[in-house]
């Protein structure tokens, strides 16, 4: 299988012409009934010689982070719980606290430092040698999970002993989620993977948020109040991504797959705040009219979808349509047939909108200002290009 990569780095090489490559992105398309920028194409496996790779590679991880709590264990040993008894003086309690919370700060740190110090040279094989996908994928998630770790375990090391948890907490979480981010940022300008760019977003997200946790005070916190900074958050992103989408309409470079990566990290910051805030997630009853702004909300996320020619959302806010909907055929009768009606509907919309995801999307986008539809991905295929050196019609 080649990727876009692969004939952009071919068309540089000079081992095929430009009009060459552009013609069968166009042959492709037409033969699939589907323009190329609406495929959403992002490379995940070369062949299943990746999949072999990553296991490999996640069993090394597991057994570095493994290794890691068993240095811990030596380093800072964990008391035992049977040393917990009634009788127990608030002394005892806090050395036997303090001795565990050292355990988990040790572990955590080592885990994390030698998965991140094993992921780098391994990418530098895999990633920049040879190229594959899902080894570099999974070896930028523990770079750049190992390094926020490492600083989590100096968090749980710090707070354990402060009297002021809560804000110091806080504060230094958003420091390891900052420098997390600088990690994907290293990552980025070696590598290159997709990914890292939402990788590092994320970090960002996850620092603001902190930040914004610590200022505010942590008990001042209530689950509205983060769950709307969260979707704040999530609104960034999209715009971020959006902005690589821009770069890129017809999604033939490595922009298109950051922008991907970076609107499947948006669409569940964006969908699980607007659906808690409405009351789906509160019990297995929440309410006919919660019920009917979830499909409406769905419907929306369809729009936005079918305008920008990504399907993220759409898969993110799934299952709380599926819980909706479910809810109210449960409400109006339909106790028995409830699931069967629900995975019916939906099974049956989201084929009809793939199959017709061009003549709906092409209608939506007519309905946009000018200046707007310029900014989206075309709704039609470009005409094949003449052969280099050939005479007009």
């Amino acid at each position: 299988m080649y990727s876009d990569e692969d004939l952009n780095s071919a068309v540089a090489a000079g081992a095929l012409s430009a009009e060459a490559a552009a013609n069968f992105r166009s042959h492709m398309s037409r033969m699939r009934a589907l323009p190329h920028a609406s495929e959403e194409d992002f490379r995940l496996l070369n062949s299943f010689n990746d999949i072999f790779v990553s296991i490999g590679i996640v069993i090394l991880l597991v057994a570095l982070a493994a290794i890691g709590q068993a240095l811990a264990d030596a380093i800072a040993p964990a008391r035992d719980w049977a040393e917990l008894t009634p009788g127990m003086s608030d002394a005892a309690m806090r050395e036997w606290s303090r001795a565990n919370n050292l355990n988990d700060a040790v572990g955590v740190a080592l885990s994390g430092g030698l998965v991140a110090c094993a992921a780098w040279p391994l990418a530098l094989f895999f990633t920049a040698k040879r190229r594959m996908a899902l080894p570099s994928i999974i070896l930028l998630l523990a770079f750049v999970g190992g390094v926020f770790a490492t600083g989590v375990g100096g968090v749980i090391m710090t707070v354990a002993d402060s009297n002021d948890n809560d804000t110091l907490g806080a504060v230094l979480l958003a420091g390891a989620a900052l420098v997390a981010a600088g990690a994907a940022w290293l990552h980025w300008r070696r590598f290159m993977v997709p990914i890292t760019v939402a990788a590092g977003s994320a970090a960002l997200a996850g620092t603001v948020l902190a930040l914004t946790a610590a200022a505010v005070g942590p008990d001042n916190l209530n689950e509205k109040v983060m769950l709307s900074l969260v979707l704040v958050a999530g609104l960034a992103v999209f715009g971020f991504a959006m902005r690589w989408d821009i770069s890129d309409r017809a999604r033939t470079t490595r922009r298109s797959d950051v922008a991907f990566w970076l609107h499947l990290t948006a669409a569940p910051m964006i969908a699980h705040p607007i659906f808690a805030l409405l009351g789906v997630t509160d019990g297995d009853n929440p309410g006919v009219g919660a019920a009917v702004a979830v499909l409406g909300a769905y419907v929306a996320f369809g729009l936005v979808a079918l305008a920008t020619d990504r399907r993220a959302l759409l898969v993110s806010a799934l299952a709380y349509v599926l819980f909706a909907l479910t809810f109210l055929f449960r409400e109006f009768g339909a106790v028995e047939l409830n699931f069967a009606l629900t995975a019916l509907v939906i099974g049956s919309a989201l084929l009809s909108l793939s199959a017709f995801w061009q003549p709906i999307r092409r209608g939506v986008v007519t309905l946009l200002p000018a200046n707007v539809q310029a900014l989206l991905p075309a709704t039609e295929e470009p005409a094949l290009a003449p052969p280099a050196g050939a005479s007009p019609a």
